[in-house]
């Protein structure tokens, strides 16, 4: 990809490659609804404030090698991803997805960290592809998904992903923004369904870029303190080829080790 953003990620699942390696309800009395409205009013008033993780706990809850099956999971390093501070949205709005597309933290958390983690080819798809092409795409049929894990006090895990809804709301259409210099453009924003944790959205994004097309997936999930997103993508699925999964298997590692 000519983008620096997409090549960085295409690099890393390359290498990766090379190496084999997201109400019932009831009639009542007034008084009773009343009642009830205190109680939880009262309840509420006694729930503390979420308080973060230290970042030495958040590391312990952070996928590692081994907790997803056929994949690669290691700490990403700088060269891996883009820093917030070298993202920025054409539109305000868009930051928080912007971001999040690109692998770096949302909101304010207080503190996070990074993993990529990379899926395995698929050993039997290799040896039964008699064509060519098949062959070659089946080889490069590997999912790499960006994970950033951050940990926030009171509702800041909350806000994060409802800043990450209203995004793909007012942005659903496409917008533009810089990511280390590179200029980007999504195309297109398009909910899809996902149940992780105690709150998740998912969508695929569109990226255009010098006339290529390549399909991202986004996923975000909340588990108490802690909101983490999964930008994934697939080399076989690049230039317009095809779509791929949302990285499910990661994503339901990931809010098990944070539940």
């Amino acid at each position: 990809m000519r983008s620096i953003a997409i090549r960085r990620t295409a690099l890393a699942a390359t290498a990766a490659c090379v190496a084999l390696l997201a109400t019932a309800c009831g009639g009542g009395s007034d008084s009773a609804d009343k009642g009830a409205d205190a109680k939880g009013k009262e309840s509420a008033a006694a729930k503390p404030a979420a308080k973060a993780l230290t970042a030495a706990e958040l590391e312990k809850v952070a996928l590692t090698q081994g907790d997803v099956k056929d994949h690669k999971i290691a700490k990403a390093t700088a060269k891996d991803v883009i820093a917030k501070k070298d993202i920025k949205a054409d539109k305000e709005a868009c930051a928080p997805f912007a971001n999040a597309l690109m692998g770096a933290e949302v909101g304010e958390p207080a503190a996070f960290t990074k993993r990529t983690v990379v899926s395995e080819p698929k050993k039997d798809s290799l040896k039964d592809s008699a064509d060519s092409d098949e062959a070659f795409k089946a080889a490069f049929d590997i999912t790499t998904t960006q994970l950033v894990l951050g940990t926030y006090d009171g509702k800041g895990a909350e806000d994060s992903l409802t800043a990450l809804r209203t995004a793909a709301t007012e942005c659903t259409g496409g917008f533009a923004f810089t990511a280390a210099g590179a200029k980007q453009k999504v195309a297109k924003i398009t909910e899809e369904q996902v149940k992780a944790g105690e709150d998740a959205a998912a969508w695929a994004v569109q990226l255009e870029q010098d006339g290529e097309k390549i399909e991202f997936k986004l996923v975000a999930m909340r588990q108490g303190s802690s909101l983490a997103s999964f930008s994934a993508m697939n080399l076989a699925a690049a230039g317009g080829a095809g779509t791929f999964e949302l990285p499910t298997a990661v994503v339901e590692a990931q809010a098990a080790k944070l539940a």
